[in-house]
């Protein structure tokens, strides 16, 4: 199990949550592997975490040998992830796709994206490609998402474990392409959607090189 980011500033209590979220469940050793401490220092943190409510143990049999332990976010730990949606965004967006055209509704969303880039190109631009990617990883974060790079033999790899916009992007699909113009705009090259959670798999893949086409 690979760790969900390679931030060294992050705790290790933050390690261990948003290791859970990625992998759904997770053992004491796969932890303990991913945070690199000990199990003990481990069942310490998961032991607060879960006296707070925050996660849930699940006792699994095997055929041979004692059973073991796996952990889950609870709803109470779920929560501890964005969810920047409320009602009135969505009454807002009914309103908006009842008095304007699909098209301008559409220009609206890349105009969001486009302000949060302006934003920030100064920092990302000029960085080398992985480098450009770490920070797409980070902007990512900012907007509510759980994101994670990796490098396999065709290119690249990006997964998003979580939607901050799930709820609302099942009524309002246009939000769904927020994060994927995000992307397309930071990394300037094409990407290909493998993924979606508002399609009921359990995150959103893309893939691409490191060329421009």
């Amino acid at each position: 199990m690979k760790p969900v980011s390679s931030n060294n500033k992050k705790s290790t209590r933050d390690i261990i949550l948003e290791t859970i979220k990625a992998s759904h469940q997770a053992k004491v050793e796969e932890l303990a592997e991913v945070a690199n401490v000990s199990p003990v220092t481990v069942r310490h943190h998961l032991n607060s975490l879960q006296a707070e409510g925050l996660i849930e143990a699940s006792s699994v049999r095997r055929k041979v040998g004692r059973p073991y332990y796996v952990y889950g976010l609870s709803e109470k730990g779920e929560e501890l992830f964005p969810k920047r949606y409320v009602r009135l965004t969505s009454r807002l967006l009914e309103e908006l796709k009842a008095v304007l055209p699909q098209a301008t509704v559409d220009q609206v969303f890349k105009g969001v994206v486009e302000n949060v880039v302006s934003e920030h190109r100064t920092y990302f631009e000029g960085l080398p490609f992985e480098r450009r990617l770490d920070y797409l990883v980070d902007l990512l974060k900012e907007e509510g998402f759980l994101a994670q790079w990796e490098k396999t033999k065709e290119g690249y790899v990006l997964t998003e474990y979580n939607c901050p916009y799930y709820s609302i992007g099942q009524e309002h699909v246009e939000i769904c392409t927020f994060d994927k113009e995000l992307i397309l705009n930071v990394l300037d090259r094409p990407i290909e959607q493998h993924s979606c959670m508002l399609e009921g798999a359990d995150c959103c893949q893309f893939t691409f090189t490191s060329k421009s086409a």
